[in-house]
C-alpha cells in the first residue's frame, strides 16, 4: 500500500523547495503518494497573526545561511534568490487551474527556476518562459488564474490549513500529525511507516 503525505507549500518557501529535494531522493521508487497542497504563505501568516523571516533582518540573515547549510549537507542546489522576497499569488494560483498530469512538472520547474537559477518568478515574462517549458498555454493560463472561482479556492485552502492549524511552509500531515519545517520530513516519513 503506497503510504500519504500532505505537503503545503508556497513557491516563497525556500524550506519548502529543500523538503521538495529531500522528498525526490527519499521517493525514488514513488513509495509515497504526495499530496501537495498549495496555500498562500503570506495570506497564512496573516490569519496567524506571524511576521515572516523575510521581514525581519536578523531572522533573514539566518534564515539564508541556514539554507545554504541544508543544501551543502543535502547535495541539493541552491541558490537564494536575489529578488526574494516577491508576490507568489499568480503561480499559486495556477498550480490550481492545471491538470492532474502537469501539476508535478510545473511544482518542480517553478521551484527550481526560483531556488536553483536565481530567476525572479513573479515577471510575467519568466512566467511564460516556465509555461512554455511545461507545454502550457499561457494566455489560458493567465486567464484562468483572475477568475473568481480560482481565487476563491486559493483563499479557501489557505483558510482551511490555517483552521487545522497550519503555520508554516513546509508542513508535513500524516495521520492526522502535523509536522513543521523541512527538517521534520524524517518524522512525517517514519510516521508513515508505523
Amino acid at each position: 500500500m503506497i503510504k500519504s503525505i500532505d505537503f503545503y507549500f508556497d513557491f516563497i518557501s525556500p524550506y519548502s523547495y529543500l523538503a521538495l529535494k529531500k522528498i525526490n531522493s527519499f521517493n525514488r521508487s514513488n513509495s509515497l503518494n504526495i499530496n501537495y497542497k498549495p496555500i498562500l504563505l503570506g495570506g497564512l501568516h496573516k490569519l496567524g497573526g506571524i511576521t515572516a523571516p523575510a521581514f525581519n533582518d536578523r531572522k533573514l540573515k539566518n534564515m539564508k545561511n541556514d539554507c545554504e547549510l541544508v543544501a551543502l549537507k543535502n547535495n541539493i542546489k541552491f541558490q537564494w534568490n536575489s529578488k526574494f522576497p516577491i508576490n507568489t499569488l499568480n503561480l499559486m494560483r495556477g498550480y490550481l487551474v492545471l491538470e492532474d498530469k502537469i501539476k508535478k512538472k510545473y511544482f518542480e520547474i517553478c521551484f527550481d527556476a526560483y531556488w536553483k537559477n536565481n530567476i525572479d518568478i513573479s515577471n510575467n515574462e519568466n512566467i511564460i518562459e516556465i509555461l512554455n517549458l511545461c507545454q502550457i498555454d499561457h494566455n489560458k493560463f493567465f486567464e484562468d488564474i483572475k477568475t473568481q472561482k480560482i481565487k476563491d479556492e486559493l483563499k479557501q485552502l489557505t483558510s482551511l490549513a490555517f483552521k487545522n492549524d497550519i503555520f508554516g511552509a513546509p508542513t508535513f500531515v500524516v495521520n492526522n500529525k502535523i509536522f513543521w519545517g523541512q527538517d521534520r520530513l524524517e518524522y512525517a516519513l517514519d510516521e508513515c511507516s508505523s
